[in-house]
This record gives structure tokens, sequence and C-alpha cells, in this order.
């Protein structure tokens, strides 16, 4: 009974250890566990990690060339975290130019009132 509960104990560990890696703690063999990091991805993560850890997403994603919108988006997915946080970009603005604010006018035209309809 023993020997189950103990290795149920270990099965969840390691089942957490590997859920999420910290991109701030991780070593390069761990960064390179998560799925669609290789050697080129994380020799570059821990190069721009050697001048400070990452504050977030937003600087991962400014330091690092190639951590874009898209792989944050899988890095995350496949437990990449940054400082404990998963990746949760809101949805990329529009390409659309924005409508031009509309322009203040001066008073409205009186409109004649005077005027009879034609035949009266």
């Amino acid at each position: 009974m023993f020997k189950l509960i103990a290795t149920a104990l270990l099965a969840l560990l390691s089942a957490a250890a590997f859920a999420a890696v910290d991109v701030n703690k991780a070593s390069q063999g761990e960064l390179e566990a998560v799925k669609g990091i290789g050697p080129g991805m994380s020799t570059k993560i821990v190069a721009a990690r050697k001048s400070g850890p990452f504050a977030n997403w937003g600087d991962l994603q400014s330091r690092v060339k190639g951590v874009g919108h898209g792989n944050a988006t899988k890095f995350s997915a496949d437990g990449l975290t940054v400082n404990g946080a998963s990746y949760a970009a809101a949805a990329p603005a529009s390409k659309a130019p924005a409508k031009p604010a509309a322009k203040a006018t001066g008073p409205k035209p009186a409109q004649n009132k005077s005027a009879t309809p034609a035949g009266k």
C-alpha cells in the first residue's frame, strides 16, 4: 500500500515538474524540452537572460528574436511560462485604419419655414 501511494505521489510530482518551465529559471536543456524550442532558440533565450530576467511575455518577445505572438502562444500551450504566467495575449489589433473623428461644425443652417408648398 505504501509503495502504491509513493508511486502515485512521485508520478504527480513528475507531471507537475514537466507541466511548467519558467523561462527565467530553466536551463538550456529544460528550455529545449518545450516543444518548438530547439538549440538555436534556447541559446538566444539564455543569452538574453544574461542581461537580466524577463519581466513578462512582452519583454521576452522584444528581447528574443523569433518569439512573436504565434510562437509565444505555442510555447505557452506547451508549458513555457514567464515568471509563472502563461501567455494570454489580447486579440491582434485590426489592420483597418481608424475612422477620423466627426468634424465639429457651426450651428445648423436654419430651415426656411416660411416657404409654402407650390399651389397653395
